[in-house]
């Protein structure tokens, strides 16, 4: 059974270029390992998707052959320049006086990655004062393999929310927590992002992705609570002695 249009599966991939085998992406914290990919502070678990729609978006030929597979499919899936990173503009490609890049100047080699113009470009060429800095994405032009597990299509309200909530929330899987009752949902945010910088818009785009996904909910509530962690001890009482 295929998938129909704005379904939110979870899968499991691990991402390369064909023409050369470099893996530079996966949900498979043993894959990242493997291939010096890992980061401590990146949540390794299957890829929330929404076929065919951009609420969480993958590359167009990846949705496209998975609105074709089912839950339990294992497959290699090859997407080509079009329907990936693009194809190779040369039009992107600039030469520009080293002095631009200003202290970073004497610091950069060819394949690092600059901000200039407000535009981010990759390195190519150093030489006689200037620099090559190439604005395509640094796959355009290659053809991606995914090695894909479909793991499970979301059909149930709660599986949903917490779908989304672990695709949004910056914390473990096991400290995230929600109650669905009726036709609300209360969602309990972790105390050590309650300070967070963003935690409004990640607020906000929660509550957008579930009245989007569950459309039977009509409130969702966000639970914070904070702690007073500087409430002064009591010092024991002491009785004078008296002769």
């Amino acid at each position: 059974m295929t998938f129909d249009k704005g379904s939110l599966i979870l899968v499991d991939y691990t991402a390369k270029v064909k023409d050369d085998d470099e893996v530079f992406d996966t949900t498979l914290e043993a894959d990242a390992k493997k291939y010096s990919l890992h980061e401590e502070n990146t949540k390794y678990h299957p890829k929330l998707v929404s076929i065919g729609e951009t609420s969480y978006p993958v590359l167009k030929g990846f949705d496209e052959a998975l609105s074709k597979t089912s839950v339990g499919d294992k497959l290699t899936v090859e997407v080509a320049p079009d329907k990936g990173f693009g194809v190779r503009d040369s039009g992107k490609v600039r030469m520009i006086p080293l002095r631009k890049l200003g202290e970073d100047a004497e610091k950069v080699s060819v394949g690092d990655t600059v901000e200039v113009d407000n535009k981010r470009g990759i390195i190519r060429f150093i030489g006689s004062g200037r620099v090559q800095i190439d604005y395509n994405h640094r796959y355009a032009g290659k053809t991606i393999l995914f090695d894909v597990n479909v793991l499970k299509v979301l059909d149930s309200s709660s599986d949903k929310v917490d779908a989304i909530l672990k695709e949004r929330l910056p914390v473990e899987d096991g400290k995230i927590t929600f109650d669905l009752k009726d036709k609300e949902a209360s969602i309990t945010i972790p105390e050590e992002i309650l300070r967070a910088d963003g935690l409004q818009i990640m607020k906000h785009f929660i509550q957008m992705d579930i009245f989007k996904f569950v459309n039977t909910l009509e409130k969702i509530s966000f639970v914070e609570t904070h702690v007073n962690k500087q409430t002064p001890t009591k010092k024991p009482e002491t009785k004078e002695k008296t002769a």
